[in-house]
């Protein structure tokens, strides 16, 4: 039996729209992500469970894990008879990379399972591959961090597809998912197919800089230069009252605010936890629209998918 986890991200990190992902766990131990337990079976068998298993489609052949085990077949060239469990401790549409926990938790699992015939850039190649049949299109921005962990620079490169990218060790992110349901298709197609000149640049001179601060370990700047231009003005219709919890949170002492991945959870970068904590308590209370919304103060999973047990 093998039991693999696959920690949440934050898509885009505000600068780095479809190239920059970070994976993120509570500083209080639990769980941010999906597991997948896997085990010899006469026959493939799914079973659901977790707090958001109740979310999944009651066809098989519709859930994320069926699609990765019968492209795994396909690709291994092996019917595979496994007993599959997931443990769905994401919501679905949330922008932490649901779909991408689900897809990374069970490749990993397969291959392992398999004694490993595909290796790290395959593996990650099909991850994207799969996430990109769910969203739309082909993107590494959580899937990367969910398996390699950390900070990842989605490259796309022949050799290279991401790089993990230096961190600050004093940050604290503070996600808040609001208990509400963003379709990650919906929130691509209300972006522009074009953008002017001026803001391609602008938007590349960020980057730059943004990665520039990281390697030279100034997170003030970095931190400074964490602004999204290219999908957050648009987006903000999507996602409850942003732009005036967008002001508290930094009047508090956030040093970067934004949208992760595809809303509607947001998140928040402090670098003292009595900041992390007081943001933590604002938006439980102004931010979260119902029972099953969330908040959480992470830091990054430098580790990625990995066994448990």
């Amino acid at each position: 039996m093998i039991k693999i986890y696959a920690p949440a991200s934050i898509g885009n990190v505000g600068v780095g729209f479809d190239i920059l992902g970070a994976a993120i766990q509570p500083i209080n131990g639990s769980f941010l992500g999906d597991l997948i337990t896997i085990k010899s079976s006469k026959e493939f068998e799914l079973i659901n469970k977790g707090i958001f298993a109740d979310r999944l489609p009651e066809n098989t052949k519709e859930n994320i894990v069926w699609k990765c085990w019968s492209k795994f077949c396909q690709i291994t060239k092996k019917n595979i008879a496994v007993s599959i469990i997931l443990e769905k401790n994401m919501p679905i549409g949330s922008g932490l990379g649901s779909s991408a926990c689900s897809v990374v938790a069970t490749l990993v699992a397969l291959n392992e399972f398999c004694n490993n015939p595909l290796n790290k850039k395959d593996l990650l190649l099909l991850m994207g591959q799969i996430e990109g049949e769910i969203s739309g299109s082909v993107h590494y921005d959580n899937v990367a961090p969910s398996y390699l962990g950390g900070l990842q620079l989605i490259l796309e490169d022949k050799k290279i597809i991401s790089q993990k990218i230096p961190s600050f060790k004093n940050w604290f992110w503070i996600i808040a998912w609001p208990g509400i349901k963003v379709s990650t298709a919906q929130a691509r197609q209300i972006l522009p197919n074009t953008y002017s000149k001026e803001i391609c640049i602008k938007n590349s001179r960020y980057l730059s800089g943004f990665i520039h601060a990281s390697y030279s370990q100034q997170p003030i700047l970095a931190a400074r230069l964490m602004q999204d231009f290219i999908a957050e003005p648009y987006r903000i219709k999507l996602l409850p009252n942003f732009l005036k919890t967008k002001k508290i949170i930094k009047s508090i002492g956030a040093i970067s605010f934004g949208i992760s991945g595809s809303g509607p959870t947001v998140f928040a970068v402090a670098n003292n936890i009595t900041i992390a904590k007081e943001i933590s308590y604002w938006l439980k209370n102004n931010y979260l629209q119902n029972k099953t919304g969330f908040v959480h103060i992470c830091v990054l999973d430098l580790h990625g998918a990995r066994k448990i047990g």
